[in-house]
């Protein structure tokens, strides 16, 4: 809210000074100043550390760890057990290594995956289906599919496996969706290539990707997960260790080249910052700009030294470029604490929050030190020197294999954090945590309730056409400024290794704003015209006032 905005409100109605006054902008830059959000443990022990989240469009969250550690903390049911000889911990395993949590119960349910999923990738297809590939071991080439459960039929909703659907192994790699439909799969260890799924008949293959061994660090291998989102021309951004690329990968050919970034200190894994592409605006202009950012991540050389017993401090540092222009540039920001192992999560109202990590050392078994608690809100449309705003303090340390996902409430559910081989609970320095919590912004407080919209049509999981007009309608107990609204639409993305595959927001031009009953309003919008911004699938769509977001209703764009 604008200094302008609040006086004239001030003068009107000095019975919401209280709220007013909440909204105001207030920025503080130090840990010691922490100024929002509150955190909520959700659940002491899911049975299993959550080390890859997806959030599907029935608002449950499947998450799995790894297969060769032993036994977890949840059995199967129904006296089911794992019979695999390729383990390498228990070839009879009658524990569960994924769940699905349910977020209107809060409750899990343990699920059977057969083969070793640690380190993989996924993303969430076009039919709301989570497809997830690789893994490690026997796990490196499969294909798994977990179909959202239907209504009634919950306890029969379980993985597929489908056998060597990869022709790479896979293991550290990325997905992203298309705009066809499809997802393609990028690098990995040792894979510097891609390929696509489904395959189809021209491409039953994988395709070269020199990039990925040019950045290819042989001591630390710091290009693993690699940043990759969809940009506004249907190429592929793709970033890796401390440099990025265009890339045509229809072709197969870089359409452009961009700067190191400054300072040269890699970014991915094992370094591990985090990225993310910051929200699509204007999306009927001629011209639509699409921003990256990458914060945190560690010095180079600091995985090895870390084995060695000497944690170096993690980076304090963003860069920001506009992938779009013709010559662009980094704009590079100083955190207010440095970071690796970070996660960066778009907030419905098109802020980034930052959370998890550590301010030292790198990823792997025991090699973070110093865990970072407090989250940051990071406010992309803010002048340079006011975007970082330190939030209130988790008290559980979440490190190596930590996880968070952004639910349709506005709450973004964190878990996991298991930097030991094991599931070691007692003399190590960070336990592992079979924990849930949910941290809530504080645009979730009870003082902003009365500017909060409620979204009452359509309903949720609504089919909407690329290009077609939408009318949402919404209510909104106090006084609504029309000239604070807009609407949001969130890609529920595959999170793990501090990096949320697919995630993508658009903020819609919404017009007028016209009033059609008591306390009722209606915004217009039209959707993009194709899946080059938004590929075909479900996304969480909000209303926003103020910066206070909605609930948000599912919506299925094709």
């Amino acid at each position: 809210m604008t200094t302008r905005t609040a006086v004239i409100l001030l003068s009107d109605f000095l019975w919401q000074l209280p709220v007013l006054i909440l909204l105001l902008p207030f920025h503080h830059n130090s840990a010691d100043a922490a100024v929002g959000g509150t955190w909520e443990l959700l659940m002491s022990d899911i049975g299993i550390s959550a080390m890859h989240m997806q959030l599907l469009n029935n608002d449950r969250v499947v998450m799995f760890d790894r297969t060769d550690f032993g036994a977890s903390n949840i059995a199967l049911p129904n006296g089911k057990c794992r019979n695999n000889s390729n383990d390498l911990a228990l070839i009879v395993d009658c524990t569960a290594h994924s769940v699905e949590f349910d977020v209107t119960t809060n409750s899990v349910r343990p699920l059977m995956v057969q083969t070793n999923v640690w380190c993989s990738s996924g993303s969430a297809m076009s039919d709301g289906s989570l497809v997830q590939t690789g893994g490690f071991n026997d796990g490196v080439n499969v294909v798994r599919v977990f179909k959202p459960c239907i209504t009634g039929k919950r306890s029969t909703c379980d993985w597929q496996e489908m056998g060597n659907g990869l022709i790479q192994s896979r293991w550290y790699a990325t997905n992203h969706m298309l705009p066809d439909g499809r997802q393609i799969i990028i690098g990995g260890r040792a894979a510097f290539n891609y390929e696509f799924y489904p395959k189809t008949t021209s491409t039953n293959n994988v395709f070269s990707l020199p990039f990925l061994e040019q950045t290819n660090d042989p001591m630390e291998e710091n290009n693993l997960y690699p940043f990759v989102f969809l940009n506004v021309d249907g190429n592929l951004f793709i970033f890796a260790n401390d440099r990025a690329i265009l890339f045509d990968y229809m072709m197969n050919t870089v359409v452009k080249t961009y700067p190191q970034i400054p300072g040269g200190d890699p970014r991915n894994y094992p370094s591990t910052g985090s990225a993310v592409l910051l929200p699509l605006k204007n999306l009927q202009e001629q011209t639509i700009q699409a921003e990256f950012l990458v914060c945190g991540g560690t010095p180079r050389g600091s995985y090895l030294k870390a084995t060695t017993g000497d944690f170096l401090g993690a980076l304090n540092t963003c860069g920001r470029i506009t992938i779009t222009d013709p010559d662009p540039q980094w704009t590079m920001e100083t955190m207010p604490l440095a970071r690796t192992m970070g996660d960066m999560i778009i907030l419905p109202n098109g802020n980034v929050l930052i959370l998890n990590g550590a301010a030292a050392g790198a990823a792997g078994w025991e090699l973070g030190r110093d865990p970072v608690l407090c989250p940051v809100i990071y406010r992309p449309d803010n002048p340079l020197d006011s975007r970082f705003e330190v939030q209130n303090p988790n008290t559980i340390p979440r490190m190596y294999h930590s996880t968070a996902v952004l639910l349709r409430d506005g709450r973004v559910l964190v878990g996991g954090s298991n930097p030991n081989e094991f599931y070691n609970f007692t003399g190590v320095l960070f336990p592992t945590e079979l924990n849930l919590e949910a941290f809530s912004p504080s645009y979730l407080d009870s003082e902003s309730a009365n500017l909060r919209p409620q979204i009452i049509s359509p309903a949720s999981r609504h089919k909407f056409k690329y290009g077609q007009r939408v009318n949402i309608q919404f209510t909104v107990s106090g006084l609504l400024n029309r000239d604070l609204i807009k609407v949001t639409m969130v890609a529920p993305g595959f999170n793990t290794h501090s990096f949320t595959m697919n995630q993508r927001m658009l903020v819609f031009s919404s017009g007028a704003v016209r009033l059609i009953g008591k306390f009722v309003y209606q915004v217009s919008f039209v959707f993009p015209k194709s899946g080059k911004l938004a590929p075909p699938g479900y996304y969480m769509l909000f209303v926003v006032h103020q910066d206070i977001p909605s609930e948000g209703i599912w919506v299925r764009i094709h």
